[in-house]
């Protein structure tokens, strides 16, 4: 994994803090050989060479086109990453007194070679087929300060390549967007990150294009915080600290955050190397300590009574069948979560469709009690606040009722499994959501003017002169009299007055139909969010608990492995493997207890 070996960086874990650690791993990785737990042997050899580079490794993970290659371009103060290729492939950079690049290819036949290329132009070199890594050393502070850091290829999901590097990671800068908020499969990814390397920092990039990343940031950590993840939220602009870099600006790198959160690596991981070291390793120990004493307690149990031999093999079967079978989809837990997700979506839609359809009724009786043409805008302002708290009170039953179908869910599995991912569903601003609603309409049959009003006057007036004044002409007066003047008044006066009647209708009816618009389009826009976060839920929660399903189903796999495997090959001295197993037992409490010692130490 070293670029540039015999090269010194700091030392920031001290030896003689790690030398008790690397004992207990050696010890450790000796006991599960002799259970025949090679894959838990695998995962101690990753743990004790992450504790025994003395260096930090900082790994840079993320959803593409963060810009997580511009900010390990940023923080190594070179490009070694490319920032516009297609092709991505991990990149490892490390303290050098030069600047250099190593290829790492496999060629035809699977054996890997090395092929030093230009550090100052990789690109090249980097789109040809077979690389499998890059190297980089570069004369950079942070990575003289004991800092190596590694660019992870792609997007999490199922990248085998990344997650192997949050594993080897002592501590882990999961890049952000800062024009939006952390997703719910972001949130789990963290949670998932966070059991394998608790060191997280999340980084918010692009700082400099979203003048309102101050709410994002604040809305991440309430994410965080209702998700049991005490995660650091850092803001940056890689790229302006890019262009600090070429025109020498001090202010402008100040603004980028970069500076501050370098200093916050120093602060807060290399400063405390060895403890962030100590509580990843002791986790690891833990948890699998837990895995080799399940394995070795079957084992001893079947070689202690051979006549329960068959009952345990029985047990063991009947336990992984039960694991498979919570992986199916016909399985009760499966039930569970599509039923009541399936549910869950109708009730929320429903609630919604009942709030809006309350406000609708509402805003229709107050519309037919007066002219909506006089407070029109206070008439909206005050439907738009109404419409807020609705979908706010929405969101917030849709959260609550989330945690009862995971707690439904979770009820389905042995109760000391870990506890599900939590998805805070509430809106700390409906606005988030409705930004995509357009505004209530404008009245086209507002109030007439003047002239229109006069016109409606003369056409009613006219009818009345020349009724009356026809009558009159036969007495022998003029068309137009006192008597046919009068009754024009009288007759403009009506039809003005029934043309005001007859526009205050149309206004009443103009705005009931507004209305209906704003709340269907509220409902498609609202529904479909809503939708989509209990969809997301439900992922989260599938795959949380698939993955619980499958950890049994191996574990329960392995443990009858072992037991047919010890007693076959045991079973005419049993007394001594049983012996031995005893043995086995106290040495894992003891190296347990060893553990965290160094942890309460």
């Amino acid at each position: 994994m070293s670029a540039a070996a015999g090269l010194k960086a700091a030392t920031v874990k001290h030896p003689d803090a790690m030398a008790p650690l690397i004992r207990i791993l050696d010890e450790l990785r000796k006991t599960a050989r002799s259970a025949g737990r090679d894959d838990l042997g695998s995962r101690l050899n990753m743990v004790r060479a992450r504790v025994a580079d003395p260096r930090v490794r900082l790994v840079v993970v993320g959803e593409p086109k963060n810009g997580m290659s511009t900010l390990v371009n940023s923080l190594v103060g070179a490009a070694v990453s490319a920032t516009n290729s297609e092709l991505s492939v991990p990149v490892i950079v490390e303290y050098g007194p030069e600047p250099s690049a190593t290829l790492v290819r496999q060629n035809e036949v699977g054996r890997t070679e090395r092929q030093s290329v230009d550090p100052l132009d990789p690109g090249p070199a980097l789109a040809a087929q077979g690389v499998v890594r890059a190297e980089f050393t570069q004369p950079t502070p942070l990575l003289a300060d004991g800092v190596v850091v590694m660019d992870a290829p792609g997007a999490l999901g199922d990248n085998r390549t990344t997650w192997s590097m949050i594993a080897a990671a002592d501590a882990v800068l999961y890049v952000g967007d800062a024009g939006a908020e952390l997703t719910i499969e972001q949130i789990a990814e963290l949670q998932r990150i966070e059991q394998i390397c608790p060191t997280v920092i999340c980084v918010l990039n692009k700082i400099d294009i979203h003048p309102h990343w101050s709410h994002t940031q604040q809305r991440n950590r309430e994410l965080l915080d209702a998700a049991g993840l005490g995660f650091a939220v850092a803001p940056v602009s890689a790229e302006l600290h890019r262009q600090a870099g070429l025109s020498g600006g001090y202010q402008r790198d100040i603004e980028s955050g970069v500076p501050q959160l370098i200093d916050h690596l120093r602060d807060y991981v290399v400063a405390r190397a060895d403890t962030v070291a100590l509580e990843a390793a002791v986790r690891d120990i833990r948890l699998v300590g837990d895995h080799l004493a399940m394995t070795l307690r079957t084992e001893a149990e079947a070689l202690r009574d051979p006549r329960r031999r068959a009952e345990i093999t029985a047990q063991l079967t009947r336990a992984r069948d039960d694991a498979d079978q919570l992986r199916q989809r016909t399985a009760n837990w499966q039930v569970t979560l599509v039923d009541g997700s399936t549910e869950l979506m109708a009730d929320i839609e429903h609630d919604l469709r009942h709030r809006l359809r309350s406000l609708i009724r509402n805003a229709e009786a107050e519309i037919a009690e007066t002219d909506p043409a006089r407070r029109w805008r206070d008439f909206d302002a005050d439907l738009d606040a109404r419409i807020c708290d609705a979908v706010e009170e929405n969101f917030a039953m849709a959260h609550y009722r989330s945690m009862e179908l995971c707690e439904q869910v979770a009820a389905k599995f042995p109760a000391d499994n870990r506890a599900a991912p939590t998805v805070d569903l509430r809106l700390a601003s409906p606005g988030e959501v409705l930004e995509h609603v357009q505004s209530l309409e404008s009245l086209e049959s507002a109030k007439a003017g003047v002239t229109q009003q006069f016109l409606t006057g003369l056409r009613g007036s006219y009818g009345g002169i020349l009724m009356v004044g026809l009558a009159t002409s036969l007495l022998g007066m003029s068309l137009v009299n006192w008597y046919s003047a009068g009754a024009g008044v009288l007759l403009g006066v009506n039809a003005l007055w029934d043309d005001r009647k007859n526009r205050k209708l149309r206004r009443r009816a103009e705005a009931k139909v507004a209305v209906a618009r704003l709340m269907d389009d509220v409902i498609f826009q609202v529904s479909k969010e809503s939708r989509n976060r209990l969809r997301a839920v439900q992922r989260v929660l599938r795959d949380h608990f698939t993955d619980i399903a499958t950890d049994l189903s191996r574990g329960a796999d392995e443990a009858l492995r072992v037991a047919e495997e010890a007693y076959g090959k045991y079973g005419a001295r049993s007394e001594e493997r049983v012996a031995d197993l005893e043995v086995q037992f106290g040495t894992l409490r003891r190296l347990r207890d060893e553990a965290d010692a160094l942890i309460a130490g």
